[in-house]
């Protein structure tokens, strides 16, 4: 659908302002705390993150529905055509730790799918962006994914410790060839790392929710990549159950390799 007139320029100010509070606590001795229903740690620069975007985006646009990490899900956003997605910070483990692999997270989501998305690393300076049929940039440029078709040698952004699990060889999986591996906390800002070809690939085996997922999910598709499960299934989002089971990024020849390698594989609910 078309991009409402507008909703694009208020959503990359919003990040960039999201980005710029971010870094004041950025290195700083953080109140944090851990969420009682997973353990996952919070802090108080999210939540200030997370009270800045809501009060500008939703201020702005009252008829959008809103859905956030920080932010306790409110159902009428199942009833809403437009639904801002967000993570106020992906990666707050590293952010917590002075790590600078971290984002700020944000996309329009219309039927499903997102429209509109930025991804803002301050730390790095790194801002992405995308608009659906418009491409995506990496700070005003346009970017794509690497060409890169065979997983052996491939730079992918990844758990390392995930393909040394005896699980593979007792599922008759071979052994993965000899991979660079590149580790970073956030699972928004690997995909993103795809999109302007500085990984070739992404995975992960472990359950991601529709903010980490949304804004990257636009910006690498529209960097001419393909985001899927890892057995091929496309991402549908602001659905009742905000929960997706695994996670495969990389351009089309080489997501074609992983696939033929993962597609068998049967996760557990």
């Amino acid at each position: 659908m078309p991009v409402p007139d507008g909703d694009f320029v208020l959503l990359k100010e919003a990040v960039r302002d999201a980005g710029a509070l971010a870094m004041r606590y950025f290195g700083t001795d953080l109140r944090k705390w851990s969420k009682d229903a997973d353990n996952s740690p919070v802090t108080e620069a999210d939540i200030a993150v997370n009270d800045l975007l809501q009060a500008r985006l939703t201020s702005a646009r009252p008829e959008y529905g809103w859905l956030s990490e920080e932010t306790e899900d409110d159902a009428i956003r199942l009833s809403r055509r437009l639904t801002w997605v967000v993570d106020p910070i992906d990666g707050t483990r590293a952010f917590a730790r002075g790590q600078p692999h971290f984002v700020v997270s944000v996309a329009l989501v219309a039927d499903g799918r997102p429209v509109i998305a930025a991804l803002f690393n301050p730390a790095t300076d790194e801002f992405f962006d995308a608009a659906i049929g418009g491409g995506a940039r990496l700070n005003g440029r346009s970017i794509h994914v690497s060409n890169r078709s065979e997983i052996e040698g491939c730079r992918i952004a990844a758990f390392a410790p995930m393909f040394k699990h005896p699980g593979w060889s007792r599922a008759g999986i071979p052994p993965w060839p000899e991979m660079d591996i590149l580790e970073r906390n956030s699972v928004a800002y690997r995909i993103a790392l795809v999109a302007c070809g500085m990984a070739d690939a992404a995975l992960a085996l472990n359950g991601k929710s529709d903010w980490d997922l949304a804004a990257a999910d636009l910006i690498v598709t529209e960097a001419r990549g393909c985001m899927t499960t890892h057995d091929g299934r496309p991402f549908t989002y602001n659905r009742e159950s905000t929960r997706h089971r695994s996670l495969l990024v990389a351009g089309p020849a080489l997501h074609d390799a992983m696939l033929a390698r993962l597609g068998a594989i049967r996760l557990p609910d």
